[in-house]
């Protein structure tokens, strides 16, 4: 076997090899561990406030039901359902809401000139009265881009007491879902239409209150030591429509820019056949060049004001690959350094058959280096 013919296999091996790895991290950057905070049952909630010695005055059991979640921009949700609270007799009086009042605050709530929030039932049962409210929020939150295409969201409700000067804590309404495991997926209507994205999973938390202030109300633990609820709704992008978008145009300007490293010969045969000269390659690397730009901006455009997302090293990585191929020609053509044996060597021939096992180890190294930057979390 000619020495050309090993150095193809060996890159061809290696290309393979770095491909499983990738898929691999894939995967993995796929997968979504779930939250060592979740709260499925009553069990957890008791617990939840035995261990931070937690006792308050009032547990008003707090339920939600989501029909719509609609993303309006790189940080805004709106979100319409039902909300609900179970004030027990003689022991709710107290904190209970009159008819046209609300029990809770949506703290993250913006555009409320424009929101819906209104009374929808009011029901008398066995044990005290429940209340509902239907509504219509827009939340503003703050959301991790950095993994895109492979991110998960969690949009959560967050609820305040409505009462301030009240040692009120709000607890799940466990009973009003058929099931709240870990894996469970409740409190969300089965039909809404998520577009690019899909359900992953659904789960009750609290949150411990960050605010450096008591509000001006003297020994307000309110704030400062009891917790908030959340109702956390988590979703996973579908991978298909990113990877289309954006994937598919840059792996079509590599496998154009590998041909152009193709044609770089000294062959006189070759280059009257692909009528080839430094000219040309750079050319259409200049070309290249600017259809990777507006993409890149465009991508940029959709995530103002994030980090680098994992997609744009990508971008990162054809710039270099851009310049690589023009020194690379340039070099090759320049008879004044004829010491640089590796790009001569055999009519170029290393640069070429390592071009692909470069770009995929570099996409590895990326992809690695994002999944290190994740929190890890528990099983």
């Amino acid at each position: 076997m000619s020495v050309e013919k090993v150095i193809w296999s060996v890159s061809g091996a290696i290309s393979l090899v770095l491909m499983f790895i990738l898929y691999m991290l894939w995967v993995k950057m796929n997968h979504f561990e779930g939250d060592p905070t979740q709260l499925p049952d009553e069990a957890a909630v008791e617990n939840y406030l035995q261990s931070n010695g937690l006792d308050p005055e009032y547990r008003v059991r707090t339920g939600i039901f989501i029909q719509s979640l609609n993303f309006l921009g790189a940080s805004d949700v709106q979100i319409s359902g039902y909300i609900w609270q179970h004030y027990e007799h003689g022991k709710h009086d107290a904190i209970k809401p009159a008819p046209g009042e609300i029990g809770f605050l949506l703290p993250e709530a913006v555009d409320v000139a424009d929101a819906i929030l209104e009374e929808a039932y009011r029901i008398q049962q066995s044990s005290g009265e429940l209340i509902g409210w239907y509504f219509e929020q827009r939340l503003r939150q703050s959301f991790d881009y950095t993994n895109y295409p492979f991110d998960h969201k969690t949009v959560w409700v967050r609820f305040w007491p409505k009462e301030f000067d009240a040692e009120i804590v709000l607890v799940p309404d466990f009973s009003a879902y058929p099931h709240t495991g870990l894996g469970d997926i409740f409190g969300i209507d089965e039909r809404i239409v998520m577009g690019t994205w899909e359900r992953e999973n659904t789960f009750f938390d609290y949150k411990l209150s960050d605010l450096d202030t008591n509000l001006g109300i003297e020994k307000n633990r309110v704030r400062e030591e009891l917790p908030e609820l959340h109702y956390n709704f988590v979703i996973k992008r579908k991978f298909e429509n990113a990877f289309i978008v954006h994937m598919v145009p840059l792996f079509v300007v590599t496998t154009l820019l590998f041909g152009a490293v193709m044609t770089v010969t000294r062959r006189q045969t070759l280059v009257d056949r692909h009528d080839f000269s430094t000219s040309t390659v750079i050319g259409t690397c200049s070309v290249l060049f600017f259809v990777v730009l507006l993409a890149h901006v465009q991508l940029r455009e959709g995530f103002a004001g994030s980090p680098v997302i994992y997609m744009e090293y990508f971008y990162f990585l054809m710039y270099m690959l851009l310049l690589g191929v023009s020194v690379n020609t340039y070099l090759f053509v320049a008879e004044a350094m004829p010491s640089l044996w590796i790009i001569h060597y055999k009519d170029n021939l290393i640069p070429k058959a390592a071009f692909w096992p470069v770009v995929l180890a570099c996409m590895v190294a990326i992809t690695a280096y994002c999944l290190s930057l994740q929190p890890t979390q528990p099983a």
